[in-house]
């Protein structure tokens, strides 16, 4: 039976340039010192836990900067084709860095299909990030010298 896609079916939010400033707002807020009442049809009220506030907030920032926000769980499982499409990455050289164990993977039971934690993946993409800032202060300072010279 074919698996349906866990990007297909996560919940995504499209920003609305009209409600920047609304949103650049609510991103500034500290999430210790918000309540965020929830009022429903029939009037009543649900304060929402911290770690929801925490995320509304998180939210709310990557909509003000213009980047759609999707939400998914950090343990649910990938593919490699899911896992090539969130990194902008060929699913080859995703296949080549789960055969390399730079992104931790493991086989369905029975199978030889392999699944990747959404954490692996986000983990992955620090390191890579951190890498490439590195690179590119080496690069300024390298820049910087031979201007001195």
């Amino acid at each position: 039976m074919a698996r349906t896609s866990v990007l297909a079916r996560a919940e995504k939010v499209e920003p609305n340039p009209s409600h920047r400033c609304a949103l650049a707002a609510t991103a500034r807020m500290v999430p210790e010192q918000v309540q965020v009442l929830v009022r429903t049809s029939d009037g009543s009220e649900l304060a929402l836990p911290r770690e929801l506030v925490r995320i509304l907030l998180a939210s709310a920032g990557e909509l003000a900067r213009g980047h759609a926000v999707t939400v998914l769980a950090s343990e649910v499982q990938l593919s490699p084709a899911e896992t090539a499409e969130l990194l902008g990455l060929s699913r080859p050289f995703v296949t080549r860095l789960l055969d390399a164990g730079d992104i931790p993977s493991m086989n369905l039971p029975g199978s030889s299909h392999r699944v990747v934690r959404l954490a692996d993946v986000l983990a992955f993409q620090q390191r890579r990030e951190r890498r490439r800032e590195g690179r590119r202060q080496i690069a300024d300072v390298l820049g910087d010298a031979e201007w001195a010279s």
